[in-house]
């Protein structure tokens, strides 16, 4: 398939940008790096012991002074065994990175200022079914949808594929991120596509912006897809808050082996195709964007920190479908909770099941030795359970678990 690159290189070099992706991509493992269980991991066994001291909330979301920017450096980003050691750099908006379809711009307004906004907008393969939304997760952006786009397109639907700003090739700008802001973007990109009604599938992060998206629009919404989703346990119980500065000198500390472990931590089973997602972090490490990539992924930590959705899940009022991989274990800033929560933690089978049960009109499919992204690591059962759920009738009532 021909691969499509952003139409012009990215001039933003914002303090803060890219957000949580380094935080959130820890490492599985104590041994991989400092920067181990920063966000979601599955494998962490002895998390450190959390400060005593709960920093002030207020103290959390002040900006990281320049000074401590420029004062970090990635710790052996490129080692002598890097498998990238002779690929270019990756500037901040990925201008040079192939995606699976054309890439698209719009300016969206976030607190108060504009911003672009990069997504795929592919269209249906024969007759129009309807429109369906795609919300990437936090490490990952839109390119990996590649086949769950073309699926859906097959089937008959328009899909549409945004980077949110503060990954991908969106702007990284330095502010505070919050989910309602991202789904405010969202909501004026349908706008300015004239698509009032649309599906929505989510993964990961991405459910948790599913969830406020759905309630904050419920009349465009028709059904929701929530595919092993964060959010559904509140992590602000277990989760001591972080300062920014912490979080920035571990996101600055990982490597390239530590990251490998990190991903490896999201599939039973981890395939060569997989490695993509590894050159892509390796290749920003590599560019003067790095930092900045990095403050953008403490800042996004912070916005997946501070907002809980578990108290929206009842209220959702749409059908929708629960995808979960059985073998996810991922727990969102496992690294700073004490030992004895961790071990209630991340437990996917057992959230499916209870959300399944909170959301009024819920189904639930339990995917068996599938782990955090179903539809990376089994496509067709993915496209086919999704598209089962899509072609059915709205109907009142509480389905059953399959």
């Amino acid at each position: 398939m021909k691969r499509f690159h952003t139409p012009q290189k990215s001039t933003f070099h914002f303090l803060f940008l890219f957000p949580l992706t380094l935080l959130v991509w820890g490492c599985a493992s104590d041994q991989a790096s400092n920067f181990s269980n920063f966000l979601p991991t599955t494998s962490q066994t002895t998390p450190p012991t959390p400060s005593s001291s709960t920093p002030n909330p207020s103290a959390i979301l002040t900006p990281i002074p320049k000074s401590v920017t420029e004062s970090l450096s990635p710790a052996n980003t490129i080692t002598q065994l890097s498998q990238y050691s002779n690929s270019a750099p990756l500037d901040l908006r990925l201008s040079s990175w192939p995606y699976p379809y054309r890439v698209k711009e719009l300016q969206v307004t976030m607190q108060g200022k504009k911003y672009p906004m990069a997504y795929m907008d592919v269209p249906p393969t024969g007759k129009l079914r309807g429109v369906v939304l795609l919300f990437h997760g936090k490490n990952f952006a839109s390119d990996y949808w590649e086949k769950t786009i073309s699926g859906l397109s097959q089937a008959g639907y328009r899909v549409i594929a945004p980077d949110q700003i503060g990954f991908g090739k969106s702007a990284k700008p330095s502010i505070d991120y919050h989910f309602d802001d991202l789904a405010a973007n969202t909501k004026q990109l349908l706008r300015s596509l004239k698509i009032s009604k649309t599906h929505v599938i989510a993964n990961s992060m991405g459910g948790m912006l599913g969830v406020r998206f759905a309630a904050l629009y419920p009349k465009t919404v028709e059904k929701l897809v929530l595919e092993n989703p964060l959010g559904l346990e509140d992590y602000s119980k277990d989760i001591p808050p972080q300062q920014n500065a912490t979080l920035l000198k571990l996101e600055m500390a990982q490597t390239e082996e530590s990251y490998r472990k990190f991903l490896q931590s999201y599939f039973p089973k981890w395939q060569p195709e997989f490695e993509r997602f590894v050159e892509i972090y390796v290749r920003m490490q590599k560019g003067p964007d790095y930092p900045t990539f990095s403050q953008t992924s403490v800042l996004t930590y912070q916005m997946i920190a501070e907002k809980p959705i578990v108290a929206d899940l009842p209220r959702l009022k749409i059908p929708t479908l629960l995808i979960i991989g059985q073998q996810d274990r991922t727990v969102f800033g496992r690294r700073f909770a004490p030992p004895e929560a961790v071990k209630l933690l991340g437990n996917f089978p057992k959230l499916g099941e209870n959300a399944a049960k909170i959301i009024p009109h819920a189904k639930l499919v339990p995917l068996a030795n599938v782990g955090h992204i179903p539809h990376i690591e089994v496509p067709e059962l993915f496209n086919e359970t999704v598209l089962n759920f899509l072609k059915t009738s709205k109907k009142k009532g509480k389905s059953k678990k399959r």
